[in-house]
């Protein structure tokens, strides 16, 4: 059974910015696993973008035995306007037991698929790609029979810092664009960019990694034909997998809303995707980055 969670997801999420559309639904846990989950978090001190970015698909992800742990802290040094996690200017030192913390809950709940992503941190010499990479080894030692995807910043676009992450053999790599080429300078911190986006994804690639993965936000004012560049241009860099979902403004102090895309749209832009060449493409209104993050690479070795 599915219930309508739309205005008690936007009440608690999104402090009554607007209304949604009635095609907003989520659906909610099957078991108990999801307040069980929020309990460990607690416990072990660690992080889920699930929870700082307002993610509304995180009972259905964590039921199904996905779940994207978010390290390095909780506060980011960039201030991109669509992004509800906290800014700071300068953040604590990373926990050195945060990557075997989160490597044990993985195995403890059990999880079939761990994503790990993090806050930017340009603050920190190596911008925490020495962490993500123990992270990854970490998860892996515990949890051998687990896939892992990575989401990582872009490292300001330091090749190095890219391979240290590369080298620990993720699974898959993803890195956000976010929006289209013309929007990408209003709603982005200053020292991100749409080409700097790009030259990640081309330089995991060149650096070995076998599976990259970005996503877009729709609904910031792009036009069709801008959405079909951007496949292009991702395709252009060999990315492999595009997730697609509706931009939900956090707070009065974000950038709004320009329009809410209807389902059959993201069906039309997914079937665009999949003809331009991703081996997998999900869209739809609350389609997120990580949603169903197994998925991807499940139906694409299975596909084959």
């Amino acid at each position: 059974m599915r219930r309508d969670y739309s205005y008690i997801f936007f009440k608690r999420a999104f402090f009554g910015v607007c209304l949604l559309p009635d095609w907003f639904t989520i659906t909610p846990a099957a078991s108990n696993r999801y307040g069980r989950l929020r309990h460990d978090l607690g416990v072990q001190g660690l992080n889920t973008v699930c929870k700082e970015a307002h993610c509304p698909n995180s009972s259905e992800c964590w039921d199904s035995g996905t779940a994207t742990f978010m390290v390095l802290g909780k506060n980011c040094t960039r201030g991109c306007r669509f992004c509800a996690v906290s800014k700071i200017a300068k953040g604590p030192l990373p926990d050195p037991e945060e990557p075997h913390k989160l490597a044990i809950t993985a195995k403890a709940w059990g999880l079939k698929y761990v994503v790990i992503t993090s806050v930017c941190r340009d603050d920190l010499e190596d911008q925490g790609a020495e962490h993500f990479a123990r992270c990854v080894a970490e998860t892996r030692k515990e949890n051998p029979s687990a896939l892992i995807e990575v989401l990582i910043p872009d490292f300001s676009g330091d090749k190095s810092l890219i391979k240290q992450v590369v080298d620990a053999k993720p699974d898959v790599l993803g890195h956000n664009i976010e929006t289209v080429e013309r929007i990408s300078p209003r709603i982005r911190d200053r020292r991100a960019s749409y080409a700097n986006s790009l030259s990640v994804l081309r330089a995991a690639k060149d650096l070995g990694q076998k599976y990259t993965k970005s996503s877009i936000m729709l609904g910031l004012g792009e036009t069709d034909e801008e959405v079909l560049r951007t496949f292009e241009d991702l395709r252009s860099v060999n990315t492999d997998f595009i997730s697609m979902g509706q931009y939900l403004r956090p707070s009065l102090h974000h950038e709004p809303v320009a329009e809410y895309i209807r389902p059959e749209k993201f069906e039309y832009f997914r079937k665009m995707a999949m003809g331009s060449g991703f081996k997998y493409a999900v869209a739809g209104p609350l389609v997120r980055s990580s949603y169903k993050a197994g998925e991807y690479l499940t139906r694409s070795i299975t596909s084959k």
